[in-house]
């Protein structure tokens, strides 16, 4: 007996697959945000980037948050799926010339808060956007 559904259609399991990695990265940011939000994250955050000379540190500290909590419900309903890809990219490409790229590449191991996932997530992000673009 086969436990799994797989799709019987290669369409059928491309717009699976293309499902599942949207959802995936819209939780994977939508719990970048929660937890900036729940865990008291905002202020800190923005009181960084006025440190790192980005003007209205927490104004973007805000945006960004709200982004990743209310942007990832409309990325998840397939909705903005190539702008919001797009905007998330931007983020995450930020951070890595702000934070990561001075870590090194590796998360972990060989290395810690390297840029590896950011690089993952911009990669699955352009994907999943340009997915959805031709679609659009």
């Amino acid at each position: 007996m086969n436990l799994v559904w797989i799709p019987a259609t290669a369409d059928a399991r491309s717009r699976t697959g293309w499902a599942l990695l949207r959802l995936t990265l819209a939780g994977l940011i939508a719990a970048h945000g929660w937890a900036r939000w729940i865990g008291g994250g905002v202020v800190p955050f923005g009181g960084w980037l006025d440190g790192q000379g980005i003007p209205f540190g927490l104004q973007v500290a805000i945006a960004v948050t709200a982004l990743e909590i209310i942007g990832t419900v409309m990325l998840a309903a397939r909705r903005w799926v190539w702008p919001l890809c797009l905007a998330y990219a931007a983020v995450y490409f930020t951070g890595i010339l702000m934070v990561h790229a001075k870590a090194g590449w590796f998360v972990v191991g060989l290395g810690r808060n390297g840029a590896e996932y950011s690089v993952l997530l911009i990669v699955a992000l352009l994907c999943v956007g340009l997915q959805e673009a031709r679609r659009a």
